[in-house]
C-alpha cells in the first residue's frame, strides 16, 4: 500500500470512527446515566436518514433538512422519553429489553408506513460534490471531510456542553448519585428527559450525515447498533470520552481489515473487544 492510499484509509477509518461516535455517545449517555438498555438506538439512526431524504425532498435543501431533521428528532426523543421510558427506569433490565426490542418492530412498520420499502439516495449538496486531489490519480471526497469535520464539531460541542454548562455538572450529578441530586432540589426527570432527547437527536443526526453516501434502507439501523454497542463495551459504558477513543479504534481496525486482512474482517473488531475486555472488564475508561 503506498502512501497515498494509506492516507485514504486512514481518512476514511477516522469519518467512520467520528461517525460511530456520535451514534455510540448518545447510546453510552442514555445507558451510562439512566441505566436504560435501548436496542432501539439504531431505529434512531434509521429515523435521521429518512428525515433527511424526506426533508431534502420538501425543502430542497440538504442544510434545511438536517436542520429540521434535527428538532424534528430531539422532538420525538422527549415525546418517547415522556410517554414510555420515564415508567421503565425503575424496572428490571429485562423489561428494558423487551420494550425496546419492540419498539424497533413498531419503528420499522411505521416507516415502511410513512415511506415504503424501497432505498432511497440522498444527493450530496453541490458545495461539497467536489473532491480534494491526493495524486495525479486519487483524490478524496470532500463531503467525506465535511463528515469528518461536523462530527469532531458536535463531539467538541458535546464535551463543552457536559462539562462546563451548568445543566452538564446536573447531569454529571445525576448519574453519580440519583438520591442525592434529587435531595439537592434538583429536577432528574428534566434531566434524563434532556439525556434521552440529546441521544436520540445525535444519533438521528449521524444517519442524516451519513444518508448521502450510506444510502437510506430498510433495516439500515439494525446494522449500525451491534457495532454501537461494540465501542460502548470498549470505551466503557458511560464514559464519552471512552466512547471516542473506542470509536476511532473500531474504525481503524474495521477498515484497514478489509483492506489488508479481508479474510477475517469480520471478526477482527469483536477480537479487539475480547482483547480489551481481557484486559480491562470494565472498559478503557469507567464513568
Amino acid at each position: 500500500m503506498d502512501f497515498a492510499n494509506f492516507l485514504i484509509q486512514l481518512l476514511n477509518s477516522v469519518q467512520y470512527g467520528l461517525l460511530l461516535f456520535m451514534l455510540a455517545a448518545g447510546l453510552t449517555l442514555i445507558f451510562g446515566i439512566m441505566g436504560v438498555v435501548n436496542l432501539a438506538h439504531g431505529s434512531f439512526y434509521m429515523l435521521g436518514a429518512y428525515l433527511a431524504w424526506w426533508l431534502s425532498g420538501l425543502t430542497g435543501s440538504f442544510t434545511l433538512a438536517i436542520v429540521g431533521g434535527a428538532a424534528l428528532s430531539v422532538a420525538f426523543g422527549l415525546a418517547l422519553e415522556r410517554l414510555l421510558f420515564r415508567h421503565f427506569y425503575h424496572r428490571d433490565h429485562l423489561d428494558q429489553v423487551l420494550l425496546t426490542f419492540g419498539l424497533i418492530y413498531i419503528f420499522e412498520e411505521l416507516r415502511s408506513i410513512l415511506w415504503g420499502d424501497d432505498v432511497h439516495g440522498v444527493a450530496i449538496p453541490e458545495a461539497l460534490g467536489a473532491s480534494v486531489p491526493l495524486t495525479g490519480i486519487l483524490s478524496y471526497p470532500v463531503y467525506r471531510l465535511f463528515m469528518s469535520g461536523a462530527c469532531i464539531a458536535l463531539a467538541v460541542g458535546l464535551y463543552l456542553f457536559i462539562s462546563r454548562t451548568r445543566l452538564g455538572m446536573k447531569i454529571r450529578a445525576g448519574a453519580f448519585n440519583r438520591e442525592m441530586t434529587e435531595s439537592l432540589g434538583i429536577n432528574i426527570k428534566l434531566i434524563y428527559a434532556v439525556v434521552f432527547a440529546l441521544g436520540v437527536g445525535l444519533a438521528a443526526t449521524a444517519g442524516m450525515i451519513a444518508a448521502p453516501i450510506a444510502s437510506v434502507y430498510p433495516n439500515m439501523g439494525s446494522q449500525v447498533l451491534i457495532m454501537c454497542f461494540v465501542v460502548v463495551v470498549i470505551g466503557g459504558i458511560g464514559s464519552v470520552r471512552g466512547a471516542l477513543i473506542a470509536a476511532l479504534l473500531v474504525g481503524f481496525v474495521d477498515t484497514f481489515g478489509k483492506v489488508l486482512l479481508p479474510s477475517v474482517a469480520g471478526m477482527l473488531v469483536y477480537m479487539l473487544m475480547a482483547v480489551v475486555l481481557l484486559w480491562k472488564p470494565e472498559g478503557l475508561f469507567k464513568q
